[in-house]
């Protein structure tokens, strides 16, 4: 069976052994079709099965393929998985066009699997369709960033009040939101809102333009005033007011933009059902399958978000009723699963649930809202910082910028055998570092563990990849 220049949907793991079988280069893209760099991805995967017709690839819709998605670890798209004489040899997450040519490359024998992916080696390493393809996608880029900018400031300058925030006045999707609201409304101030969770362009990008990394954000007259933290501080000192009298704005009797919600269309026995199934457990999860057995990647990893996190949640499995599924995506217009309440308040997505807990604002809402969570000792928390990611990193500095030359030679031995990998800084955290020495029995850093196992420091790294049994000893 031979690879034809195209992209077909997998319907099924039957049909994946069954190709991989014939032994022949074969490459998965996981996707979905409501993120748009899976969208964009797509393109440059489409322009390289033209380029390279002697492998198989495969597009993976990753919510309607669980077991796929779960066989392969999918928790986030895109995703790619590379296969070669039947054995998966590499993976790729993110958006980036030119590691996914070098990679496509690699397995179909193209160039020298030592070479590393990068940007200057795409001419050799795709055909000339994908590589014009990539060179517009960051042309695109560039030019559309002032375009960016610029309807970034127009947002901001909309009204004269302007609150970047989760969800809207009437349904915040976030407490902190739902804070600033309460604020302005006290204030007596007319105000603008964006949902940053319908654009994630404008939600990422603000981000930048403002050097702002959080939300809410509150602006006056164009200017950044903050987040939640000091929109209240503002307003218990009276700040808030002088500073809205200074600027002309009218504290008379307005209550906010957006102040009427249409009606869902959904009956009142369906609405009430809702509720009450949202409103049983104080974080209330509404996932695909069940904890123990999640039907999709995207709700496997809210799970052990939950439980890293400690704390006692219920579950509805949308599988078992149709009903339901459809209903809540209508009431509180949140089309996709996993879906995660705390206290009766839509928190988010697996994305944005991911990003809270990076960010440390998971833990500020529970907290904020009275959830109990159990004291973790600092062995379970090593546990879990060693096991967040299959292969782990533990090293002076980050990969970008690291601050000893021995975790920089690991980091470049990681990349040039292209081994996706997370990493923890020890110089950020002492506890965690003077714990992981006695944890491991490995009194130097770096230290790299994969599934939770210590592989070494350094000269062990090393010696495997001279030996070139790295990439093996980190995929079996």
């Amino acid at each position: 069976m031979s690879g034809c220049g195209s992209i077909k949907e997998l319907k099924s793991k039957a049909e994946l052994d069954n190709v991989r079988q014939s032994g022949a280069p074969l490459i998965l893209h996981f996707w979905a079709s409501w993120c748009d760099a899976s969208k964009h991805m797509d393109k440059v995967f489409s322009h390289l099965s033209i380029d390279f017709p002697q492998a198989h690839f495969f597009r993976v819709e990753a919510e309607e393929q669980p077991e796929l998605s779960e066989a392969y670890s999918v928790s986030a798209v895109p995703f790619f998985v590379f296969f070669k004489d039947g054995k998966t040899v590499d993976t790729l997450e993110g958006a980036d066009p030119s590691s996914l040519a070098n990679k496509v490359a690699k397995v179909t024998g193209s160039v020298n699997p030592g070479e590393p992916a990068a940007p200057a080696s795409l001419g050799m390493a795709a055909g000339p369709t994908v590589l014009e393809t990539v060179k517009e996608m960051l042309t695109e880029n560039g030019s559309s960033q002032d375009a960016l900018n610029k309807r970034l400031q127009q947002l901001i300058d909309s009204h004269p009040v302007m609150l970047f925030m989760k969800g809207n006045p009437e349904e915040p999707k976030c407490g902190f939101s739902r804070q600033v609201i309460d604020i302005l409304k006290d204030e007596k101030v007319k105000f603008g809102t964006f949902d940053i969770l319908s654009d994630d362009e404008v939600r990422e990008g603000l981000k930048k333009y403002s050097n702002w990394p959080t939300f809410p954000q509150l602006y006056c007259k164009g200017e950044l005033l903050g987040g939640c933290d000091i929109a209240i501080a503002m307003h218990k000192s009276g700040e808030l007011k002088d500073v809205f009298q200074e600027h002309g704005i009218d504290t008379g009797s307005g209550s906010g933009k957006s102040g009427i919600s249409e009606s869902t269309g959904l009956s009142a026995t369906l609405s009430s059902r809702l509720k009450s199934l949202v409103s049983s457990s104080p974080v209330m999860l509404f996932m695909k399958g069940t904890p123990d057995e999640p039907k999709c990647g995207f709700s496997g990893k809210i799970v052990e978000i939950l439980r890293q996190e400690k704390v006692d949640f219920g579950i509805f499995d949308i599988l078992t009723d149709e009903e339901v599924r459809q209903g809540l995506k209508v009431y509180y217009n949140w089309s996709s699963y996993p879906q995660l309440y705390i206290k009766d308040e839509l928190i988010g997505g697996s994305d944005i649930v991911l990003e809270m807990q990076k960010s440390g604002e998971l833990k500020k809402v529970l907290a904020e809202k009275g959830i109990i969570v159990q004291k973790e000792n600092l062995e379970d928390r090593l546990k879990n910082v060693i096991t967040s990611s299959p292969v782990m990193l533990f090293m002076k500095g980050t990969p970008d910028s690291p601050r000893c030359g021995f975790s920089s030679k690991v980091v470049n031995a990681l990349r040039e055998e292209g081994v996706s990998f997370g990493s923890f800084d020890i110089l950020s955290d002492e506890e965690v570092r003077q714990g992981m020495k006695v944890y491991s029995n490995w009194p130097t850093f770096p230290q790299l563990y994969y599934k939770g196992e210590l592989i070494g420091g350094c000269d062990i790294v090393l010696e495997l990849q001279n030996n070139g049994e790295l990439k093996s000893t980190l995929s079996e």
